[in-house]
This record gives structure tokens, sequence and C-alpha cells, in this order.
């Protein structure tokens, strides 16, 4: 109601502002002719010619009406350069700040919901540069500035700001044209006062705070790097530390342009994705879907049978499947490449120089010009009392610890309910342990829509996992009975304690950065949880930089290696061009069964990020490949803008769903809205068809009712008809 009295009253001043032909007042001529009345009123009282048009500047600016400029020229004339730029200087800024606070009012809200997610990087630069942006806008005052208030109105920026950065920017161009006013007779046209020379000197005047910004950063590292000795010729143009999907990439790219790369790695080539995590897991998962059909097998026509299998022998796979997929990461593969390859432990001594003590014991020293840390990153421990001494394994621990089973341990304990655990859980619930799954959180998967988390909650209970949320784990406990051990884990859910008694405990409680040992401390370089870097990858030294896990925010190999793209280019080209990571379009999988897979947003982040959108939701249970596969369950679910096609967030639950996903994560990247992907052949039959009829399901929700009513009737004129 407020907001339409507003705009109302706003049309209400415009309009008559104009019927009543106002503006001839506002003109270079009607100054001119009325300029000696105007000097007479105001010797008789100058307060009130003051006052009067102060305000009536105040009111043209804040309508973003057409005569600021003959105002400005008035204030001139009528109070000299000094009393008259005092005026226009406040009267300019307040009246502008009213246009911002007006156009926030009544425009912001919608604009942001609408468009929120192509704004998302004009809110972020505002946030972190706006100031320097208006600034230089108001510099050059062949910007349109009604459009500037109304514009800016739109984005997070602060009023106090919006308003002294206004009155500091406008105040040359207001010096001026108020000093053009105290020349009011010579004046001619108001074309006549931007003259080439002085608008070539405003320009200049733009870009000044540019170049001012460039030589702050210029000497601010000047200030950071003060106490070090740079060295007068560099060994590398780049030292990479750790060899995991980060590391791996950023020395790939600097040896493939040319530049002189050594990569250091203390422990296994591949890092956790191959050693520890997404290998040796999917491996262990696919062993568990085997057994999981061979107990199913009449849903498939066949004899149900229970598995019979060695788990020593399940987890020698395993090996076996790591040892098939590292040469792919070996060091003879990237010194191949180019890639001069160091085991050992690494520690920056100073920015330029890389101190690695060698598996051999030696010690040697290189200097380089640019420095990526890609260390990665480990499980995290909970502080839970007991826990060390009934002994634990982690994701990364478990594959050497349960390589010695002969069968998976009988009863099994996983802390934690995201996607690590939720994975883990399932597969050796599958394989034939009893597993009990403590979360803390009031739902497993919690970064997932709600009916998302209860499709795995009720997945992972039908293949025997007791799901146990809002459980915290308090301390762990040990005892001899008759001289066998019982090692139990005491969780409590509300006030009561409970007792789980357990075999093998598994850690899954989360992965926090690799952060010590390397000589971050010693060097000042900020570290909250991660590396702290900004929009380049760099750190506090512009020539170190910080890729994949131990930079965060996301913590997925797909994503080290996007990172490390941006991580090499700019160490390696940063003096031409600098590129701001890219994560707009960022795209996840949880492997459990039935997958789970999304990209963009999904219902709860839209919600609280107030984002407006359209829900659209295919099932797969009615899928002709899903139903002819036996796994006709799940679906995908696409939120789009309202009222069109592009796509917001997609969210796929099913059989390959990390496959199906790709064709949105595309989709999605390049701007492309479900009518591409309708329009799109998929093979019949495949599970890709879902992500059609997806785009089907849109399609007939948006279908224009009128035409296809108006088209009805034409079909029946066609058949002889009345219409």
């Amino acid at each position: 109601m407020k907001r339409s009295l507003v705009v109302l009253l706003i049309i209400a001043l415009v309009i008559s502002f104009f019927a009543f032909n106002l503006n001839r007042f506002l003109t270079l001529e009607s100054l001119k002719q009325s300029h000696d009345g105007f000097v007479a009123l105001k010797a008789q009282s100058p307060w009130l010619v003051a006052a009067v048009g102060f305000v009536l500047y105040v009111l043209v600016t804040a309508l973003s009406l057409p005569g600021a400029l003959v105002m400005t020229l008035a204030m001139g004339a009528l109070f000299g350069l000094v009393v008259g730029t005092l005026l226009v200087s406040f009267a300019s800024s307040i009246g502008a700040t009213s246009a911002f606070l007006a156009s926030r009012f009544v425009l912001r809200d919608t604009v942001q919901q609408r468009f929120g997610g192509k704004l998302k990087a004009i809110n972020d630069g505002v946030a972190k540069d706006g100031a320097l942006y208006l600034f230089t806008l108001r510099l050059v005052p062949v910007f349109p500035f009604f459009l500037i208030n109304l514009l800016m109105g739109l984005t997070p920026m602060r009023t106090r700001t919006f308003y002294w950065v206004s009155q500091l920017g406008m105040l040359a161009g207001t010096l001026v044209f108020v000093n053009a006013g105290t020349q009011l007779a010579q004046l001619q046209s108001l074309s006549g006062i931007l003259s080439p020379g002085l608008l070539l000197s405003f320009v200049l005047l733009g870009i000044f705070p540019m170049i001012a910004k460039k030589v702050t950063t210029w000497l601010q590292g000047r200030r950071v790097y003060a106490k070090w000795q740079r060295p007068k010729k560099f060994d590398r143009n780049l030292v990479v530390i750790g060899a995991g999907a980060a590391g791996l990439v950023t020395a790939y790219i600097g040896a493939a342009v040319k530049a002189k790369v050594t990569l250091i790695e203390a422990h296994k080539m591949g890092g956790d994705c191959l050693n520890y995590g997404c290998v040796p897991s999917k491996a262990l998962i696919k062993s568990a879907r085997i057994a999981h059909q061979m107990r199913h097998g009449e849903h498939y026509g066949l004899t149900s049978c229970e598995p019979n299998f060695s788990f020593r022998t399940v987890m020698a796979r395993i090996q076996t499947v790591i040892r098939a997929v590292a040469p792919h990461d070996s060091v003879e593969r990237y010194n191949e490449l180019g890639v001069e390859v160091l085991q050992g432990y690494a520690r920056i001594v100073d920015p330029w120089t890389v101190e690695v003590t060698l598996n051999s014991g030696d010690i040697q020293r290189l200097t380089t010009r640019s420095i990526v840390i890609a260390t990665g990153a480990q499980p995290f421990v909970p502080p839970i009392p007991g826990l060390d001494e009934v002994g634990f394994v982690t994701s990364d621990t478990l594959w050497d610890a349960f390589s010695k089973l002969d069968a998976p341990p009988r009863r099994l304990v996983v802390l934690g309910g995201g996607p690590i655990g939720c994975e883990l859980a399932q597969s050796f619930a599958r394989l034939g342990s009893a597993v009990t799954q403590i979360e803390m959180a009031p739902r497993i998967m919690i970064r997932e829509d709600e009916e998302v988390s209860e499709l795995a909650h009720d997945s992972l209970t039908r293949d025997g996992v007791a799901v146990l949320t809002g459980h915290k784990a308090l301390r762990c406990e040990r005892e001899l009975v008759d001289g066998h051990e019982r090692k139990f884990i005491v969780v409590e859910h509300g006030s009561t304690e409970q007792r789980i008694e357990f075999d093998a405990l598994l850690c899954a409680v989360g992965r926090v950065a690799r952060l010590t040992g390397y000589g971050l401390e010693e060097l000042g370089v900020e570290t909250r949880r991660t590396v702290v870097t900004n929009d380049y990858l760099e750190t506090l030294y512009p020539n170190i930089f910080a890729a994949g896990d131990v930079a965060g925010p996301y913590q997925l190999t797909h994503i080290a290696a996007h990172q490390a793209w941006y991580a090499a280019v700019n160490a390696l080209f940063g003096d031409f061009k600098k590129f701001k990571v890219d994560y707009s379009v960022i795209p996840w999988a949880t492997f459990i069964d039935p997958e789970v897979a999304r990209v963009g947003l999904n219902e709860q982040e839209a919600k609280e990020k107030g984002i407006a959108y359209e829900l659209t939701k295919y099932g797969l249970d009615d899928l002709d490949r899903a139903i002819a596969d036996g796994v006709a369950h799940g679906f995908v679910k696409v939120l789009t803008v309202p009222g069109k096609d592009r796509i917001l967030g997609v969210t796929i639950v099913g059989e390959h769903a990390g496959d199906l996903l790709a064709e949105f994560v595309l989709a999605m990247r390049h701007g492309l809205g479900l009518n591409k992907i309708l329009g799109t052949i998929h093979i019949y039959p495949t599970m890709a068809e879902g992500n059609k009829y997806a785009a089907g399901a849109w399609k007939r929700a948006h279908a224009p009712q009128r035409v296809l009513a108006w088209v009805s009737r034409y079909h029946t004129w066609k058949r002889g008809g009345a219409i």
C-alpha cells in the first residue's frame, strides 16, 4: 500500500510538471530573461530565494526531471561561485539520494527477486568496490546522473555511502557549471559549456580512480613484500604444493604453456580422490550394489540368492582399481608432460622460495615466480571423549584398516549424515554389516531439499541402516566382559542417553583443510578453516595462490580442477590479465542408491535467499527405460524463473542421476532454457529422456490457452462445423 502511494505521488508530480509546461522555466533562454528579476528578488530576500532555490533543486533532482543544469547555472548567476557551489552541491546530493531511496523502495525487491541470479555478480561488485564505481561515474558528467541514481538504488549500496560519494564525485562538475553560471551573459547555449577539452578533462578524471586503484594495489604489494629479499632470477616459473586434483591440473596447465613447473607431493600422487575418496568409494559402491541385486534377483525375474564373497577380495579389488587409475596421475606421466615432480615435504620460506625435504632426507631449495598451494583436506575427527581409546577409522584410513578383514565389520557405527557418511553406510550395510548411522542434525543430507533427505533416509533404512537423526555423540566407552572387549558409543537424543555397541567406528563428519607445516604462519598468510584468498585465488601475497579443498568454498574434486585453471593462468599470466573464479554453475552428486545430483539452486536455498521460482517436477516412475530397468523411482525437479524457461537449478534423484545432470549443467552454463532441451532429440529408450519430459512438463504448464482455444475453433471450422 505504501509503495503504491509513493508511486502514485511520483507519477502525479511528474505529470503535473509536464501538464503545466513547467519545463519552460528551466531553459537557458528563460533563465536569461528572468535573470534581472531574480537578482532584484534576491536583493530583497536573499535567504528566501536561496531556500526556495534549494528546495526546487532537490525536487527536480529527486524526480529526475530535466532542468538541473539550468538551475545550476542560475545558482551560479545569483550567488556566485562559492555560495552557489555550496547550495548546488548539497541540493544535488540530497535530491540524488532521494531518487536513490525512491528507486530502492519501489523497485529493488522486485528486481532482485526476479533477476537475483543474474545480478549476483553486480551485487558482489558493488558490495566490494561500489564506492569506487560510483565515484568514477560521478566524475564524468556525460553519464546521465538520474539514471545512476535509479540504478544504484537497485543495488545493496548503503545510503550513507551513496550520499557522500555522490557529493564528493559531483563536486568537480558542480564547480564547472556554477562557474559557467557566473558568466551567464556570455553563454549562447548549454552545449557551449562542455567543450571537447573540458569533456576530455572529465574523462581523465573518471579514469583517475581506476589508475589510483592500480597504483594503490601496487603500493600495497610493495608493502607486503617489503621485509623479503626478492631473488634477482628464479629457478622455476611455478611451484605447486600437493598432487591432488587441484595440484595436478595446475601443473598440467603450466607445463602445457611451456612454463618450468615443479610439483611437490609428500605422500601419494593423485591425492585423496584417487587413494582414499572418489575412486575407492565408487569401487566399493559397485560391489555393494551387485550384492544388493543378487539378494533381490526376483525383481528382475531371477532367483534371489545370498551373495557368497570374500570381503578381503572385495577390498583387494578396490586396490586393483586404484592401481589401474593411478598411471593417469603418476610421476612418470607428469615427467613426460614436462613437469618436474619432487616427492617430499614442502615449506614456503619466503614468497619466492620453497624448501623441499625430500623423502630421501635431502633438502632442496627452489626459487619461483609463483606458488600454488594445493594441499587438500583431511577428515575431521570430532573431539569425543574416549574416541582414541576405542579406536576409529576415517574415510581415509578405512581402506587399509579393513583390507585385512575376512568379513566386513559385524556392527559398524557411522558418524555423520553427509554424502560420505551416507555412501559408506549404505555400502557396508549391503555387504552385510549391521550399520548404525548417527547424525546430529534433524535429517541426513541437510543441504538437500527435505523430500530428497526423506528419500535418502528411506533408501538407507530399506537396506538395513539404522538412521538416528537428531542424535549427538557424547562419549565412547569400552568394557571387558569375560575377557572380551566391548565398545560402545553413547549418544543423546533429547534428554535420553543411549549406548550403542559396535565393532568398528567410522568418522565421516566432514573434512578440514591441511594448513599446518607449509610455512603459512611464518609468512602471515591468513587462514580461517581454509586459506583466505581473493576472487583470483591470490593470498596475502599476489604471487602465492591456493586452489582446491585447502581454499574452499567447495570440497569437490571437479571444483578443485576448475579452480586449478584460474590458479595456473593467474599465476603465469596475471601481469597481463587476471580471471575471477566463476562459481555460477556448480554441480555435485551423492552416489547412494538412488543417486542424488544437483546443480544451482534447490527449493530450500531459493526460499532462504528470497528468490522467486517456478517448480516443474517429472517422476521417473513414468519413464519407459526406468521401468524396463526396474529402477522406476525418483524424479527430475527443475526450478525456473517465473514465466520463463531459464533454469535456476535442478535436482535429480534416480539411477545415474549424476550422469543425467550433465545436460542441465551445460544448459545453465551457456544460458540455454528448457525449450532448447525439449527441442533436442534424445535416444529412446534412455534415462536421459527424463530430462526431455521434465522440459515438456514445463511447456505444457505454459501452453498459451487462449491461442489453443482459437486453434480449436479453427479446426472445428475446417471440419465444416460452426465456430
